[in-house]
């Protein structure tokens, strides 16, 4: 039986504490828990910990740093539930490989993480100064499509590129990522899976928890094949190191100056072009979810108040746990397994603050959970492919949805593969000169007309 201090009534929005823009909600008072997340949550927060191999890499920390800027992520991760937002939140994803690119300019060590805290400033600033405006739909809806499909194209590509080239994670570990990749497309994508999910209970079953039983599947093919060692498990509570932690915050190593914001301005402006796609995406499917069976909760997906929180967030990583990953307003796979049982009735779900509050906060206690994190702490490579894979996938997917015809094809294709070879000022530099070019009229010639 759902449990909460506040009850909603028929038709109404879910109780509140209001404060400015935001709706203050908390668990067991506002919302009831919800076990189903929890249970989710247990398992898909390692794709949290799957970015600890980045922070390691490109910034150069050590592990147990790494760690502890996953505990920020997570503070981060319950802040739009906790503020009236009912979309469970995610990264840019994708956007890292664009950030990677912007990254490898930089020594792994102080002058990355400026550079990282210069980069996540302004993607904070662009999201909190349209959140306030409320200029955000005019400003994204200007962006030509084919711009848009090259950002998208680009950082697909460049997904692609990162976990195959040389040295990439799938060449260093091809049975357990390369199969785990097969398996995640064919589960997620493909037409034949989704006519058995139709008519098999387990199918549909598995389908419900996304990418988690391809990783699943991977860990053990790794270590059947010895590609990844058997896990050293530690029994305890995971202690995060923080006061290690501040010796790599922008206090310590030292502030970014004007050049770094202006080397990190092209790849801030494409994050937030990727971003807005996802606030589109997620209010579609909150909305959709409550307006064809959930009369009983008046659901309020304002795009302002996600732009102030998503700001918020990633002015929280830029002082505290500079991110690649950056702070999103959505992840996609688990808003859709959230929305997808919010659909089923208020017996499944009492309110749709219930799935997404509860997922994240049971993700952030199990990152205390040392079991787990020591379990799964050899397998965060297969995590972060399969995470970046599917996003590649989707981006190609969803660029060619953006275009109309073969200009607009050849200005994007172009673009993409600038974008990922020579990094986000190339990329959006050379999109927009093709854009005037091959798309606007430059001149204008009277029409010959005879009298």
């Amino acid at each position: 039986m759902a449990f909460s201090m506040y009850q909603r009534n028929e038709g109404e929005e879910q109780p509140y504490w209001p404060l400015g823009p935001f709706k203050i909600r908390l668990p067991l008072i506002h919302y009831s828990w919800e076990w189903v997340e929890f249970v989710q949550a247990m398992i898909l927060f390692v794709v949290s910990l799957a970015m600890i191999p980045l922070l390691e890499k490109h910034l150069g920390l050590p592990y147990e740093v790494a760690l502890a800027y996953v505990f920020v992520c997570g503070v981060g991760f319950m802040l739009p539930a906790f503020l009236g937002v009912p979309m469970v939140p995610g990264w840019i994803t994708p956007a890292i490989p664009v950030v990677l690119l912007y990254l490898s300019q930089f020594e792994p060590g102080p002058e990355a993480i400026q550079a990282l805290v210069a980069l996540q400033l302004l993607v904070a600033t662009i999201f909190l100064l349209l959140g306030v405006t409320k200029l955000s739909s005019k400003v994204v809806k200007n962006v030509p499509p084919s711009i848009k499909a090259g950002i998208l194209l680009g950082a697909g590509v460049a997904a692609f590129m990162g976990e195959l080239k040389m040295g990439g994670r799938i060449p260093n570990t091809p049975i357990a990522i390369g199969l785990g990749s097969l398996i995640c497309f064919y589960m997620l994508f493909s037409v034949s899976f989704l006519k058995l999910r139709q008519k098999n209970g387990f199918a549909k079953l598995l389908g419900k928890y996304g990418m988690v039983p391809a990783m699943i599947l991977a860990i053990g093919i790794g270590m059947l094949v010895k590609e990844y060692p058997v896990p050293d498990i530690q029994f305890g509570i995971t202690v995060p190191a923080f006061k290690e932690m501040w010796h790599y915050l922008p206090f310590t190593v030292g502030f970014p100056g004007p050049d770094l914001f202006a080397k990190a301005l092209p790849t801030a402006i494409i994050a937030y072009i990727i971003a807005f796609g996802d606030v589109i995406v997620g209010t579609v499917l909150v909305n959709s979810a409550s307006a064809e069976t959930r009369a009983d909760e008046k659901v309020d997906t304002d795009v302002d108040r996600i732009h102030l929180v998503t700001g918020v967030r990633n002015v929280l990583h830029a002082f505290l746990a500079p991110y690649p990953g950056l702070a999103g307003p959505i992840w996609t796979a688990v808003t859709a397994t959230v929305a997808d049982r919010y659909r089923q009735g208020r017996q499944a779900m009492d309110s749709i603050f219930s799935g997404s509050g509860t997922f994240w906060i049971a993700g952030f206690l199990a990152l205390f959970i040392l079991p787990l994190v020591s379990f799964f702490k050899p397998f965060l490579p297969i995590g972060l492919s399969l995470t970046l894979v599917v996003t590649g996938y989707l981006c190609i997917i969803t660029a060619f949805k953006q275009i109309e015809n073969p200009a607009e094809l050849g200005v994007a294709g172009t673009m993409a593969i600038v974008l990922a070879m020579h990094g986000a000022a190339w990329g959006l530099g050379i999109g927009i000169l093709l854009h005037i070019l091959m798309e606007r009229k430059l001149f204008s010639f009277a029409d010959e007309t005879s009298s």
